[in-house]
């Protein structure tokens, strides 16, 4: 799957060099480091998933098209941190054509780079190597009079590889299908778990648990869990409230699995049955998000997805009483984003706001096309102290998300096994 990977790249690159830096390890306090992660371009064309490395792609070199710099063997350092696949099983074990020690980039790395007029890189995207790409280029062109030019353009890697990830294989699919069962499980088991008196955190740490019981290797993301006004934060992450008796809960939660990422909201209420208000704006969250997906399918615009639900959310708010007036002109005025302030959904992939351009070069909408997976997630968010609408609306906080597949002939719902309907919610809980 990766030779693939690479070999597509390279073929798009049509020339140049082509250089990748794996992610940063960061600190999170005094010597002790956050969970490593490997950078999710990085990780789509090599599979490696150590830190301190980089990956050249030199297509026009006579032996070396695919180089790796890697951390070495050192017993020392690995006996407190883990083996390490060193210059051996770079090559071995992860395809490189040749493969160094990263100690030896400074030295190394000019030699592709030269006398090529095109420079692959993402600039920004690891700004404590960007200086050293900078030096190199300032380097190569002092050295005209001996023969040697540098780079005279330099293009953003995500051109090629971003719309590669775009586009998912079968591979990634059943990752993809694995990371949503996942997070199928979890939310399930939050659901049967919540009561009143409980804690955001204590559920929480359900979730946690469903993750790490069925293989995750982390949260997709911090998981969201809003109780009663909480849920109207669209990104509230303090999850500490205590949950009360006739509340609702929000909980945003998604599991990655094998660089995969699942992204699902549900909203329930605390104590197993939606009061008629509850009820009455979750039906209009749940049409407006039924109706956003019947378009997903090949050739539909990404922004139709959302033109929809606002449509569908703008017609329930006014039948509930929420918004006064025509329908066309509260959408046309914005009205409606007083309780629904957001984009319908996101591209979804080893990020969870995954990578790939949403309008084409002529600034238009993107078509969607098969392969592509995308979020479905309409919501209401009625702050507590919002003026001149019906009290019992108040601090009600509603989001449906769905991760969903477009296929050549519509859409299918990756995420579809957790229950959403009003009576199956109901169902699951009571028993």
């Amino acid at each position: 799957m990766f030779d693939q990977r690479r070999k597509k790249f390279v073929e798009q690159m049509g020339g140049g060099v082509a250089v990748f830096r794996s992610a940063p390890e960061y600190i999170r306090n005094n010597d002790a480091h956050y969970k490593y992660r490997q950078d999710s371009d990085f990780y789509y064309l090599t599979g490696f998933a150590e830190p301190n490395c980089v990956a050249v792609f030199a297509p026009e070199h006579p032996e070396h098209q695919y180089i790796l710099f890697v951390r070495p063997r050192d017993p020392e350092r690995e006996t407190w941190d883990g083996k390490r696949a060193g210059v051996e099983g770079a090559v071995s074990q992860y395809g490189a054509d040749i493969a160094y020690s990263i100690d030896e980039i400074d030295t190394i790395l000019p030699k592709y780079i030269k006398n090529t007029d095109q420079l692959y890189y993402a600039i920004g995207n690891n700004p404590e190597f960007d200086p050293k790409i900078i030096d190199l280029i300032v380097s190569l062109r002092r050295k005209g009079r001996l023969g040697e030019f540098a780079p005279s353009t330099i293009t953003d890697t995500g051109k090629i590889v971003h719309e590669m990830r775009l586009i998912k294989s079968s591979e990634e699919i059943e990752l993809m299908k694995k990371a949503n069962y996942v997070s199928f499980q979890a939310h399930i088991e939050a659901m049967k778990a919540t009561k009143p008196g409980m804690y955001e955190f204590e559920v929480e740490s359900v979730i946690d648990n469903q993750f790490k019981k069925h293989g995750a290797n982390a949260p997709a993301y911090n998981s969201i869990v809003g109780t009663g006004a909480n849920a109207t934060i669209l990104h509230y992450v303090e999850n500490n409230a205590q949950l009360k008796d006739g509340d609702l809960l929000l909980i945003d939660a998604g599991a990655e699995c094998d660089f995969y990422a699942g992204d699902i909201t549900r909203t329930f209420p605390v104590n197993g049955k939606f009061t008629k208000a509850q009820k009455d704006v979750y039906e209009v969250v749940l049409e407006s998000q039924l109706e956003a997906i019947k378009m997903v399918k090949p050739g539909t615009r990404f922004v139709d997805v959302h033109n929809r639900a606002v449509e569908v959310l703008t017609e329930g708010m006014v039948k509930i009483g929420l918004l006064k007036g025509n329908v066309q002109d509260l959408i046309k005025d914005e009205t409606y984003k007083k309780f629904y302030m957001h984009k319908t959904g996101h591209w979804l992939g080893m990020d969870v706001h995954d990578v790939g351009k949403y309008f084409t070069n002529n600034s238009e909408s993107r078509p969607l096309e098969a392969g592509m997976v995308l979020t479905v997630e309409p919501g209401l968010y009625i702050n507590e102290n919002t003026e001149g609408v019906p009290s019992e609306y108040l601090g009600i906080g509603i989001r449906i998300e769905d991760d969903i597949l477009v296929t050549e002939t519509g859409s299918y719902n990756l995420s579809a096994a957790v229950p959403k309907q009003v009576a199956e919610i109901e169902s699951l809980m009571a028993r």
